[in-house]
């Protein structure tokens, strides 16, 4: 089935790709991969999710925000691929979490990004992961998500 048509039954759109608030691009190429720039939970209107985990922010609330940077990360991967049935495997996700020093359930919040991916991708979304706790981010985002995918030749 088509990344396409599972997102549309998850009531899903892909968003337009988020702009880099830095000097970088939102993804880079070498030869069949595609290294995607972090992304954060930016909404469709403009805002961002912000706040600390274990703080302001639950991790109930924290997965839903890395849901979200999850689907900005499927618009820069069909901006990148031109369709994401070119995505062959999600090999890679580095998940950051804006938590307290004490705050230590950082995987069930890169999970909401994770499972985004198997939900959309099946088998092709399994992935290596890591997911770290960090004292910030910037403009105090909950999360940044960053991702390596192979595509079709």
């Amino acid at each position: 089935m088509s990344p396409y048509i599972r997102l549309a039954e998850l009531g899903l759109t892909l968003p337009e790709p988020p702009t880099p608030i830095a000097n970088f691009v939102t993804h880079a190429e070498s030869g069949r991969l595609i290294f995607l720039s972090g992304q954060g939970p930016l909404r469709a209107d403009g805002t961002l999710c912000t706040g600390k985990v274990g703080d302001d922010v639950t991790v109930e609330q924290a997965y839903e925000h890395a849901r979200l940077t999850g689907l900005n990360l499927l618009a820069v991967m069909h901006a990148a691929a031109g369709d994401l049935g070119r995505i062959v495997r999600v090999v890679k996700l580095l998940g950051f979490v804006n938590a307290t020093p004490t705050f230590s359930d950082h995987p069930k919040v890169v999970n909401g990004c994770s499972d985004l991916f198997a939900d959309v991708f099946d088998k092709t979304g399994g992935h290596a992961r890591s997911a770290i706790g960090v004292g910030s981010l910037p403009r105090n985002i909950t999360v940044e998500i960053e991702a390596v995918v192979e595509i079709a030749a």
